[in-house]
């Protein structure tokens, strides 16, 4: 069967991340605490948690009518579950840029993994950290580097005044602070 973008089954296999850079984005930037973060819960889900469900599995098969057997049926989906990420997680770690913000460090120009602070024409000021698209956490004003703002910010320096296209049209913000990281983490 071949599938189209449409396909709902694809869709649910791939995560957010996975349809950025399907979409034309050739490069996963990815800072090292990301890289390490991922490479560190794809260790996880392969050496601890997918054990012990193929251990719940074989178990469960050995009890008997694996039709009924809510251990088993459970146990396999858990199984595909992991094994998805375990792809998902290998296919982003191979294809994986690693930009340490560190080697900016006291600059105010706006790169990746920049904190920047900028202000509205509204006068309000927010905060944003430009960070790659499998480790960017909006509740903790984390942005990717291809979302709308960044693509703005990116370039600009400390003091200039960019154009942000917004749904309501656009929108001129300045940019008040540039903040790099002093000392990454980087991944063994």
């Amino acid at each position: 069967m071949t599938s189209t973008p449409n396909d709902s089954r694809d869709i649910d296999e791939q995560g957010p991340a996975e349809l950025v850079v399907s979409a034309g984005v050739a490069k996963n930037y990815i800072t090292p605490a990301g890289y390490a973060k991922l490479r560190a819960e794809l260790f996880e889900l392969m050496d601890v948690e997918r054990p012990k469900v193929v251990d719940i599995v074989h178990w469960a098969a050995s009890n008997g009518d694996r039709s009924e057997n809510g251990d088993y049926i459970y146990g396999k989906r858990r199984l595909r579950e992991i094994d998805r990420r375990i792809r998902f997680l290998t296919q982003r770690l191979e294809i994986a840029v690693i930009t340490d913000p560190c080697v900016h460090a006291g600059g105010d120009q706006v790169f990746f993994g920049a904190t920047v602070t900028f202000v509205h024409d509204d006068g309000t000021e927010k905060t944003v950290t430009i960070l790659g698209v499998d480790e960017a956490d909006s509740l903790k004003h984390e942005v990717t580097w291809v979302s709308p703002i960044a693509r703005a910010l990116l370039k600009a320096k400390k003091g200039d005044v960019v154009t942000l296209k917004t749904p309501q049209g656009m929108e001129e913000i300045e940019i008040l602070e540039v903040h790099y990281p002093s000392k990454a983490t980087h991944p063994d």
